[in-house]
C-alpha cells in the first residue's frame, strides 16, 4: 500500500495545477469571446497593438471598423480587440488644474547667431551610411 502512495501523490501534485490552469485559460477565452461578440457601434476599444478607437461598424462576422481619429475609419479583425475602455471624460476640475499650471517661457536665442530667413534649429545632420562598401 505504501508503494502506491508515493506515485499517487506525485500524480496529484502534477495533475492539480495542470487542471487548474486549464480551467483558468478556458474562462479567459470565454470572456474574450463574449467581449468580441458584444461589440457595438459607439464602444470605445483598445486593440492588441495598443491603438484606441471607437467602433464605427460591427456588422461583419470577422471584422469591425474602428474610427481612430475624426473621419479616419480602419478595418480590424474582431480578434484584434483586446478590451473595452471607458471614454475619457474631462471634468471642470481637471481643466481648471491645467490652467493653473505655470509654463516656463523659452529663453530668447541670440539674434546674431541666426541668419536672416533661416529657421532656428539645433538639429545636426548625420553623414549617410554606406552599407556594403568596404
Amino acid at each position: 500500500m505504501q508503494q502506491l502512495l508515493l506515485p499517487l501523490l506525485l500524480v496529484l501534485v502534477l495533475a492539480v495545477p495542470l487542471v487548474m490552469s486549464t480551467r483558468k485559460q478556458k474562462k479567459q477565452q470565454a470572456a474574450q469571446q463574449e467581449l468580441q461578440s458584444s461589440l457595438a457601434p459607439g464602444d470605445r476599444v483598445m486593440t492588441t497593438s495598443g491603438l484606441y478607437g471607437t467602433v464605427a461598424d460591427a456588422s461583419g462576422d470577422t471584422t469591425i471598423d474602428i474610427e481612430i481619429a475624426p473621419g479616419v475609419v480602419t478595418t480590424w479583425l474582431r480578434l484584434a480587440v483586446r478590451e473595452k475602455v471607458e471614454p475619457v471624460v474631462e471634468t471642470e476640475d481637471d481643466s481648471a488644474d491645467e490652467v493653473e499650471e505655470i509654463v516656463e517661457e523659452p529663453k530668447a536665442v541670440e539674434a546674431a547667431s541666426v541668419k536672416d530667413g533661416e529657421p532656428q534649429t539645433t538639429a545636426q545632420v548625420a553623414p549617410p551610411l554606406e552599407h556594403g562598401k568596404k
